[in-house]
């Protein structure tokens, strides 16, 4: 059977795709910072003999296996968080340990053990003489730590896979099982203003930070009301951030500004999401202002790429094609059916299938409760399964 020799590949590249990972989880790579990890993810599938590999205008990794017509995708980002405080690591979170069955660092679970499964998921197609008829890009993307699905606003709009691909899988974490989507989420900025008054005499002035006061508690309840949905759950909104001006530390306060977290569940929009902000009573009273904020940070190459930082939620429908193949391939590859469900975080989704509207589901090495954590770490089975998957949907998808 196909499905047993696509195992056994597999198998045979547990040390390489272990070791493969801890070079790269080796290279620090935060988001904007990605250029050298991205030249050894490129050496690595020049060294494996993809059919093409280039660095496109943005800094992504653009790796291809097959000549065929159809196009799809396989997608990981190459940028992780910080380390954070060393004190809460008990190893050097970029000493890429192998301890216990598995790799432990910084990005090993979130995702750079993902990208090593997918380059080991892509030799395999090529050993095998997989996926005939495909061309199947694996894409190294860049800054999603930073601002999730701009990379692929880069690779559709400017054309950089042409035709664009018919489906893209994500590789964030699912504990190896599948995902058919998640809430999508917004940041949003309040501001109050006031005037300035010297601080002995407050009566003097209008303080910025009383009049956002009520608009505060306002959010806190319209959090309670926010629209659920059965499968991706409720929208929810919560301040991250509050700051205010003033000439100094001995007058009253000028302006103030709170920085709102906002996650969309299904049948919540941009628009429908600053309405509510722009209906609250505190917000009508004190006539603040609110806006989405914009993302227009240079990626290591240098090129600015703004967007709004609204990242769509989406869903693939329980019935789609895609979706069915994925299950299918999972079931003839393990013998055993996977659980479907979302992810808790966002994804590069918002902009495949949010913005674009491009099917797309993920399966990914990990556990995101892993994500962003001093004890991330990944399972080595879980490398040797994934890259497994990944050759075995683009040939079920293929068929």
């Amino acid at each position: 059977m196909e499905y047993s020799r696509i195992l056994e590949a597999a198998e045979r590249d547990r040390s390489a795709v272990t070791g493969f990972l801890q070079d790269i989880i080796r290279i620090k790579s935060l988001s904007c910072g990605e250029k050298a990890v991205a030249g050894r993810i490129a050496e690595e599938m020049r060294r494996l003999d993809f059919d093409e590999v280039r660095i496109d205008g943005f800094g992504n990794v653009i790796g291809r296996v097959g000549n065929g017509p159809r196009v799809i995708a396989m997608d990981a980002h190459i940028d992780t968080v910080d380390a954070g405080n060393p004190a809460n690591w008990d190893i050097d979170p970029f000493a890429a340990v192998l301890k216990d069955g598995a790799v432990h660092g910084r990005g090993a679970c979130d995702m750079k053990g993902a990208m090593a499964s997918l380059v080991c998921g892509a030799k395999i197609i090529r050993q095998l003489g997989l996926a005939r008829g495909l061309s199947v890009f694996i894409t190294g993307t860049v800054m999603e730590e930073d601002c999730d699905g701009l990379c692929w606003q880069y690779i559709l709009r400017e054309k950089v896979i042409d035709p664009p691909p018919e489906c893209v899988l994500i590789a964030e974490p699912t504990n190896m099982n599948i995902c058919r989507g998640h809430r999508g989420r917004m940041e949003i900025e309040v501001t109050a203003t006031g005037l300035s008054a010297h601080g002995s005499a407050p009566e003097r002035g209008v303080n910025a930070v009383y009049r956002m006061a009520p608009i505060i508690l306002d959010i806190e309840k319209l959090n309670q009301r926010l629209k659920h949905d059965d499968f991706l759950g409720k929208g929810t909104v919560t301040i991250s951030h509050i700051r205010s001006t003033s000439p100094s530390l001995c007058a009253v306060a000028d302006s103030c500004t709170i920085h709102l977290d906002r996650r969309l569940t299904a049948g919540e929009t941009i628009e429908s999401a600053m309405a509510e902000i722009e209906a609250l009573p505190g917000v009508i009273s004190a006539q603040t202002k609110a806006r989405v904020l914009e993302y227009a940070q240079p990626a290591y190459t240098g090129l600015v790429y703004p967007t709004r930082k609204y990242y769509p939620t989406w869903a693939l429908p329980e019935n789609h094609a895609v979706l069915k193949t994925a299950i299918r391939a999972y079931g003839n590859l393990f013998a055993s059916q996977p659980k479907v469900g979302k992810w808790t975080f966002s994804t590069n989704g918002v902009a495949t299938m949010g913005m674009f509207g491009i099917p797309s589901f993920g399966l990914g090495p990990g556990n995101e409760i892993c994500a962003h954590s001093p004890r991330e770490s990944i399972p080595v089975d879980h490398l040797v399964k994934a890259a497994a998957f990944y050759a075995a949907f683009a040939d079920d998808y293929a068929k």
